[in-house]
């Protein structure tokens, strides 16, 4: 059995990046960049009116005639003179000689002519070339993350095509005679099996969301052949029960039967124990505790950082506050323990049902306080180590 710090660090020493691959851009969000890209334009790319308006030569002179137009996607380079103006809209082609932009709001018109109410500034309303970003200044640094916005800022430059790292093909093993597919009957000495929603569910808030969900019973042939053609498919395989030292425990017998090297076994905490860490070849495989509240527990704390890391993210750990315990708590186990909690802005509270079944106080829970294993009384009013989990 070995200490939380020591199991947080095989896991990064464990869990490089994927290889990288070419993507559309529009198919790239949750995806991390491989490499620095560069801008292959200007944007804009030329002087762009920010507003519906009227384009003129500042001056003192308020009345100005009107000889010509200039719309979104246009080029109408119009030569003016100073008492002369464009109809122009906003994004449209502001002509070289123009300086300034008067919004239509504040301006009286007739098909022939303006009068400005309030005159703007020089310079005013206008995008100037280059004015978000200049033809090959960096666009974003490799190990960006791929958002919304991210893509929206991509297309607008004209780029259609990225190397990004590959996200891992996650596989979910659930073992246990016990277990029942929510929706059939519930018949005596089973229960519903939830952990292999819950643990699809998880994986899906860091950008996993096509991942394979197996079942076997606790039968070690079966469980061996299942992990056969798992471990083949998959960069990543996390297997629900089956782990600790009951009879019919055959996961780690399993694994090691196909050739998985075990890099620990057995963390010193509460809750989440019994799992086991290992890899085969470039394959990583968790043995997840079967209790649901243990199992969420070690995938925040374990699995969660891996798979980041092998996404290519450069922070990959949960983020860590400290708040003010709201009562005093002793520990007296030992052990690293990791607590159901509810934060506000500026305390928390340990919450009820710390059972490594329970996933009631879970469902209500943002945020797991780290008490560590040599911190034997803990007083209300100190700080505490939190990992958000809202």
């Amino acid at each position: 059995m070995i200490e939380v710090k020591e199991a947080l660090e095989i896991v990064a020493a464990n869990s490089s990046s994927l290889s990288t691959q070419k993507i559309a851009v529009k198919k790239a969000l949750g995806y991390i960049l491989a490499e620095t890209i560069y801008s292959p334009i200007s944007m804009p790319p030329f002087r762009q009116s920010a507003m519906d308006g009227y384009a003129f030569i500042h001056s003192e002179r308020h009345q100005f005639d009107i000889v010509g137009i200039s719309q979104a996607g246009d080029h109408s380079n119009i030569k003016i003179k100073e008492n002369e103006t464009i109809r122009i809209f906003t994004g449209a082609y502001v002509p070289d000689n123009a300086d300034t932009v008067v919004m239509q709001e504040h301006v009286m018109a007739n098909e022939k002519s303006i009068l400005i109410a309030t005159k703007p500034e020089p310079f005013a309303n206008i995008r100037n070339k280059g004015e978000q970003i200049n033809i090959e200044d960096v666009v974003f640094d490799a190990n960006t993350v791929i958002t919304p916005a991210a893509i929206g800022f991509l297309a607008c430059l004209g780029i259609t095509e990225i190397t990004v790292y590959k996200k891992p093909k996650v596989a979910i093993l659930v073992t246990g005679n016990e277990l029942v597919k929510p929706g059939k009957k519930l018949s005596k000495g089973k229960i519903y099996e939830s952990n292999s929603v819950m643990l699809a569910a998880a994986l899906q808030t860091i950008g996993i969301k096509k991942i394979k969900i197996h079942t076997v019973k606790d039968n070690l042939k079966a469980t061996q052949k299942a992990l056969k053609s798992i471990l083949k498919k998959n960069d990543i395989v996390l297997i629900s029960g089956g782990i600790s030292v009951g009879d019919y425990d055959f996961v780690k017998e399993a694994l090691i039967k196909n050739g998985v090297e075990e890099l620990f076994y057995k963390i010193n905490q509460r809750p989440g124990k019994p799992m086991f860490f290992g890899s085969k070849k470039e394959t990583l495989v968790f043995a997840l505790p079967g209790n649901p509240a243990s199992s969420l527990t070690n995938f925040y704390i374990y699995v969660y950082p891996a798979i980041r890391n092998r996404m290519g993210f450069s922070n990959t750990h949960l983020p860590k506050i400290v708040r003010k315990l709201n009562s005093s708590f002793e520990n007296t186990t030992g052990k690293t323990l990791f607590l159901k909690a509810l934060y506000d802005e500026t305390s928390v509270t340990i919450l009820e049902g710390q059972s490594s079944a329970m996933l009631n106080s879970f469902a209500i829970a943002n945020g797991l306080i780290i008490i560590p294993q040599d911190a034997q009384n803990i007083k209300k009013g100190q700080l505490v180590t939190i990992l958000p989990i809202d």
